[in-house]
C-alpha cells in the first residue's frame, strides 16, 4: 500500500497557478521535491491554456490573480481530466473558505502556510483521486463498512440502522474521503420532495450518526464555522 501510494504521488502531474513568482517557485520547489511534475501559469488565462494540453492531476491555485480570479476560474472551468483542485490563498475567513469549496475546490490551505502541512494535503488530494478513480460499490474506513447498492452498513461486522438521511450523510462524506463538506452540500444530499432541510438539521444528523457509530464516530471530523468531513489514516 505504501509503495503504491508513493507511485501515484512521484508520477502526478501538477499545475501550480500563482502570480507571485517567488511564493510559485517557492511551491513548484517543494512538489519537486516529493517527486512530482510540475507546471507553472502566472495567471488563470495561462492555465487554461496548459490545461488544454496536458492532463493534469492536481491544481494548487490562488484566488487573488489578475483578469480572471481563481474564484472565476473555478466557476467556469470544466475539467475533463478530473483535476483535483487545492486552493492557496491569503483569504483566510471562513466565509471565504465556504465560498472556495462550494465553487469547486477539493480543499483550501491559507498563506502564509506549514510546508510540512502543504505537502500533507497534496498527498492526500493525489491518493483521493486514485481511490475514487475506479467506481466502488463499497466504502472501508477501518471497522466501518458501507455498501453503497444494498445501503447496508456494518461497523466489526455488526448491522447498523441508519435513517435514510444520516445514509446519505455518510455516504457522502466516504465517497469524498478527506474533502470538506459545507452543510449547504450536505443540505443538497438530503433535500428532497416534501423535505425542509437547514444547516442546524444537518448538524443534528451527524450529531446522530457519532453516536450511532460509537468506537468509529472519530471518523468524522468538524470544520467549524463551514461543515464536516471523514477522515480516515
Amino acid at each position: 500500500m505504501v509503495e503504491s501510494t508513493q507511485q501515484l504521488v512521484n508520477s502526478a502531474q501538477i499545475l501550480v497557478v500563482e502570480d507571485e513568482m517567488e511564493i510559485r517557485e517557492l511551491i513548484s520547489i517543494l512538489l519537486l521535491r516529493q517527486g512530482h511534475k510540475v507546471q507553472q501559469a502566472a495567471s488563470a488565462i495561462e492555465a487554461l491554456e496548459i490545461l488544454k494540453k496536458t492532463n493534469i492531476d492536481l491544481i494548487v491555485l490562488d484566488w487573488m490573480l489578475p483578469n480572471l480570479s481563481g474564484i472565476d476560474f473555478l466557476r467556469n472551468l470544466q475539467l475533463k481530466n478530473k483535476a483535483s483542485v487545492l486552493m492557496l490563498t491569503a483569504k483566510s475567513e471562513a466565509q471565504d473558505i465556504i465560498t472556495g469549496l462550494e465553487s469547486g475546490a477539493d480543499d483550501y490551505v491559507t498563506k502564509p502556510f506549514e510546508p510540512g502541512v502543504f505537502i500533507a494535503r497534496v498527498k492526500a488530494l493525489l491518493r483521493r483521486t486514485k481511490d475514487t478513480s475506479v467506481a466502488k460499490d463499497t466504502l472501508d474506513l477501518g471497522d466501518l463498512h458501507i455498501n453503497l447498492s444494498t445501503y447496508e452498513v456494518k461497523i466489526a461486522g455488526e448491522p447498523l440502522h441508519l435513517t435514510p438521511s444520516e445514509f446519505k450523510i455518510m455516504a457522502s462524506m466516504g465517497l469524498n474521503q478527506g474533502k470538506v463538506l459545507t452543510r449547504d452540500q450536505l443540505i443538497e444530499v438530503v433535500q428532497g420532495e416534501g423535505i425542509a432541510v437547514t444547516g442546524r438539521t444537518i448538524d443534528t444528523h451527524v450529531f446522530g450518526l457519532r453516536k450511532k457509530l460509537g468506537t468509529c464516530s472519530d471518523l468524522i471530523e468538524t470544520i467549524r464555522g463551514i461543515g464536516y468531513r471523514v477522515v480516515y489514516k
